[in-house]
């Protein structure tokens, strides 16, 4: 079974590989950072910096130490400092916490012992659920890229001069040939069995049949969304949910989070303490669920279930399930915008190597906001803990699929499930629209 695509295969080397990548990602993430704002919280509804590096480290020592080799603790009273449910966000800055190089310090010793472990292991045992095709591994790595993404939202949250990353421009966008494209009726599988490092809410793959839909050739833009707001969506009741409108009132929110209104009818946005001209081609971010569901209200259309969106992203005609929506070849810098390349959305059209059956921004630029809660699948088993996914279901939760320009390739896929609150607006996400045939 390959790690992600066909041409990977999963053994002690590449497993080390992968767990030296996204450390050092996380690493050269906040190289930059100085202490005083890696300690300080940025926003509420943020850790402080160093609780997510301390926490990464725990989570490794959790589960490639002791869950893997038996070991003891190497400190136990960093166990409940670094639980996210005994300790939600709000109050982590009054937990003992580790400074920032102790934190370095802490994490270079559980990788040191962590990778001895893997070394001494005979086999990727498939008896053993854990370490069948190195699943443990893959959950740590991936743990690990996600919380990457937590921190760009955090230093995206910054006041002042900000983060200030330095990347490259994304390529040029280009006009795409329909604006919307019609995805035919029948069964698709939905969800999967063979993705070595899928995670439990992925599974197990099962059939669903669907009507025939339509679905946005790509995410909707800035220069989309600022008709919406020209319009008086935000002002208008009729585009929204009884919730949606008591979070809108409530908040007083009349634009994208990180938009600065300047001169009638001109917008500027902060993107990491740079103010910037709103690029119009580039696909909105910073909206939550109910911004998302007015604007499709307004359109005369709808956000798309997952399924919907997972069928467009995966399905081929011959039956083929794609991990990818190119395929099933790797992501690479033509497919898709993510890995932090640029620290941005790129303009609708920059990739059409990646396109599926005509769909573009399926996978990158922004996570994508569904219509659908976060449910199970049906024989939905939690492994290896209920609390990664399974005390999230309900109602309180929407999908968002196909992942940012902040995350990894590692850590999405056609199949793989976000979830967040539907007033979330700090995270890197946008939408597309679907209708009815």
């Amino acid at each position: 079974m390959s790690l992600l695509g066909a041409d990977k295969q999963i053994d002690k080397e590449s497993v080390a590989a992968e767990l030296l990548a996204a450390r050092s990602r996380s690493l050269d993430l906040l190289a930059p950072v100085s202490e005083p704002d890696l300690v300080r919280q940025h926003a509420s509804i943020m850790s402080p910096l160093v609780w997510d590096l301390a926490h990464v480290g725990n989570y490794e020592e959790l589960w490639l130490l002791r869950a893997v080799s038996g070991a003891p603790p190497l400190d136990a009273g960093l166990d409940d400092i670094y639980d996210a449910f005994r300790h939600p966000r709000p109050s982590r800055p009054a937990l003992p916490l580790l400074g920032p190089e102790e934190a370095r310090r802490y994490l270079g010793e559980v990788r040191s012992r962590a990778l001895d472990v893997l070394d001494a292991l005979p086999t990727f045992d498939p008896e053993q659920p854990l370490l069948a095709d190195a699943f443990v591994y893959g959950m740590v790595v991936q743990h690990e890229h996600q919380h990457d993404e937590t921190m760009l939202a955090t230093l995206q949250l910054m006041e002042g001069e900000g983060y200030r990353p330095l990347a490259p421009a994304p390529p040029p966008g280009a006009p795409l040939a329909a604006t919307e494209v019609r995805v035919p009726a029948g069964p698709f599988v939905l969800g999967t069995d063979d993705v070595a490092w899928a995670l439990d809410n992925e599974r197990p793959a099962h059939v669903v049949d669907l009507d025939a839909f339509w679905i946005d050739a790509a995410p909707v833009s800035n220069g989309q969304f600022l008709e919406f707001m020209d319009a008086g969506g935000y002002a208008d009741r009729r585009w929204w949910t009884d919730d949606g409108w008591a979070w809108r009132t409530g908040d007083a929110v009349d634009h994208p989070g990180f938009w600065r209104r300047e001169a009638a009818g001109t917008w500027t946005r902060l993107r990491f303490g740079w103010e910037e001209d709103l690029p119009l081609d580039e696909p909105v971010q910073h909206v939550c669920w109910y911004e998302a569901d007015a604007y499709a209200r307004w359109t005369g259309r709808r956000l798309p279930t997952e399924a919907e969106w997972e069928k467009a992203a995966s399905w081929g005609a011959d039956g083929h399930k794609r991990r990818y929506p190119w395929g099933d070849e790797e992501p690479g810098p033509a497919h898709a915008n993510l890995d932090q390349r640029h620290f941005r959305p790129a303009p609708i059209g920059a990739y059409p190597a990646g396109a599926a059956g005509g769909c573009h921004h399926l996978l990158g630029d922004v996570w994508e906001w569904t219509s659908s809660d976060f449910e199970a699948y049906p024989g939905f088993r939690a492994h290896p803990y209920r609390e990664y996914s399974e005390v999230f279901f309900g109602s309180g939760y929407k999908v968002l699929r196909g992942g940012s320009w902040a995350t990894n390739a590692r850590a999405t896929r056609t199949t793989f499930r976000n979830w967040d609150h539907p007033i979330r607006r700090q995270i890197f996400a946008g939408f597309r629209c679907a209708r009815e045939d």
